[in-house]
């Protein structure tokens, strides 16, 4: 399993959200993304997930371009809520199951009872931290090869963000490749094996967190690359 990609520009009118970025990761990588708000974390994101075209520069999954058939090995968990209004938490895994093959419905029940979402629940009325478990719910419910969270742990209380963190390292596999994106360094730091660090769409380090974290901490380091905390501020 190999996901590599070569010289990645995605350009938006005036704004280059990403610049000639290359990297390649394996089966069995649990790889965190890191960088500021404005970073270019979730459109690399989009951009593997097939979600959206790059400007130049390709992205491939064991040598196949990205496009339909890549998607069927890929999941992607975004940041927004995209179900529609009249649908139940049961409802969403119905409709995940139509879409995709690999869905497991009985694994999805599993997780929405561990989570404790009544199935018969209206989306539109889930706190922001259980629409979180949701989103995960239907996405570690799939098989897929490539699976990314962007900002899975963002805005959940301390027992949703350790019930998160738990549910995703449970799908390490030495035949998948996890990408995290998250603002919280501290708390993901154990799931991962390597680190990605964007700034202003650029891939300015990469490594094991072996290799990234021998003289100092990750979080130290963080604070390394992008400076002040008003540099973050400045970006949102």
């Amino acid at each position: 399993m190999k996901l590599k990609i070569n010289n990645l520009t995605q350009r938006y009118r005036r704004v280059t959200a990403l610049k000639d970025v290359s990297l390649q990761l394996r089966g069995g990588d649990t790889c965190l993304l890191l960088g500021p708000n404005g970073s270019g974390k979730t459109t690399l994101m989009k951009l593997i997930a097939g979600i959206a075209s790059p400007s130049s520069g390709e992205i491939t999954l064991d040598g196949m371009p990205i496009g339909p058939k890549t998607k069927a090995r890929i999941a992607y968990m975004p940041t927004e809520n995209y179900f529609y209004n009249y649908m139940s938490v049961r409802d969403a895994g119905k409709y995940y199951a139509d879409f995709f093959a690999d869905f497991d419905r009985a694994a999805y029940e599993a997780r929405i009872d561990r989570a404790e979402l009544d199935p018969r629940a209206p989306i539109r009325t889930l706190s922001s931290g259980m629409s979180a478990k949701l989103r995960l719910s239907l996405i570690l419910s799939r098989d897929a090869k490539v699976m990314m969270f962007d900002e899975p742990i963002n805005g959940v209380d301390m027992l949703t963000r350790d019930w998160v963190l738990d549910e995703i390292a449970a799908r390490r596999s030495p035949e998948r490749i996890l990408l995290i994106s998250t603002h919280l360094v501290e708390q993901a730091e154990r799931l991962a094996n390597c680190a990605l660090f964007l700034r202003h769409g650029k891939l300015v380090r990469e490594g094991t967190m072996d290799a990234l974290c021998r003289e100092s901490s990750l979080e130290d380091l963080y604070r390394e690359i992008y400076g002040s905390r008003r540099e973050e501020e400045a970006s949102c």
